[in-house]
C-alpha cells in the first residue's frame, strides 16, 4: 500500500472552506479512481497547516493518479492559500482499534532514520512501540508511512477526542524520546491535529 501526503500551511480563515471542498469534491472523485483505497484530512486551526493523504493500492496506481490529482490540488490551495508540499510514502505500518471518526485527533510525528537503517526502525517500531501506543487510553489507530529514498517516515496516533490527545501528551513525549534514542532516529517536527475526514480503506498490515 502507498499513500500521498499534501501539506499546506494556509490561511486559518479558509479551513472551513477547504473542509467543504475535500468532503463534497476532491473526495467523491479520489474515492473513483482505479486502485483509490481512501482519504483522510487533518487540520490544525491555530496555525493553518493542513494535510490531505490519499491512499493508493500500490504503487502503479498511486502513480497514474497523479494527473487526475494534480487539478485537485491547485483548487485545494487556491481555498487554503499557501504553498503545496506533495510527498509519497509507503503504508509500513496500519492498525486499528477503533474505528476513529470525523471528530477524532491525532498526533503526527516526522523522523529522520539513520541512513540504511530504516528495515530496523521498522521492526523495533512494530515490537517496541507499537504495543505501548496501543496502551494510550482512548487510543484509535497508528499509522508508519515510509520513504525508502530519504529514510524518513511519518508516524500519526489518533484517538476519541481532542481532549484524549491532549492526556496523552506527557506519556507519548516519553515514549517517543526514548524510542528515538534507542533506535537513533531525529524527530524532526511534532503537531497534533484535529481529524475532520478519514474514509480509509487501507488493510491492516498487522
Amino acid at each position: 500500500m502507498y499513500a500521498r501526503s499534501t501539506t499546506i500551511r494556509g490561511s486559518t480563515a479558509a479551513i472551513d472552506a477547504g473542509i467543504s471542498y475535500m468532503r463534497e469534491e476532491a473526495m467523491p472523485a479520489i474515492q473513483e479512481m482505479p486502485g483509490s483505497v481512501g482519504l483522510s484530512l487533518m487540520v490544525d486551526r491555530d496555525t493553518g497547516r493542513c494535510i490531505a493523504t490519499s491512499s493508493w493500492r500500490d504503487e502503479e496506481s498511486m502513480r497514474a493518479s497523479a494527473d487526475l490529482v494534480h487539478p485537485m490540488r491547485e483548487r485545494l490551495v487556491a481555498t487554503f492559500g499557501g504553498e503545496p508540499e506533495v510527498q509519497e510514502w509507503e503504508v509500513a505500518v496500519l492498525h486499528r482499534q477503533h474505528a476513529v471518526r470525523d471528530h477524532g485527533a491525532a498526533r503526527v510525528t516526522w523522523a529522520q532514520v539513520p541512513t540504511g537503517q530504516l528495515d530496523r526502525f521498522l521492526d523495533a517500531y512494530r515490537t517496541t512501540l507499537m504495543p505501548l501506543i496501543q496502551d494510550l487510553p482512548n487510543f484509535c489507530s497508528l499509522s508508519l508511512l515510509a520513504d525508502r529514498a530519504t529514510d524518513r517516515v511519518v508516524g500519526t496516533v489518533t484517538f476519541h477526542s481532542r481532549a484524549a490527545l491532549e492526556a496523552s501528551r506527557d506519556r507519548s513525549r516519553m515514549m517517543r524520546q526514548e524510542f528515538t534514542g534507542a533506535v537513533g532516529a531525529r524527530v524532526l517536527d511534532v503537531a497534533e491535529m484535529d481529524v475532520v475526514l478519514s474514509h480509509l480503506r487501507v488493510p491492516e498490515t498487522v
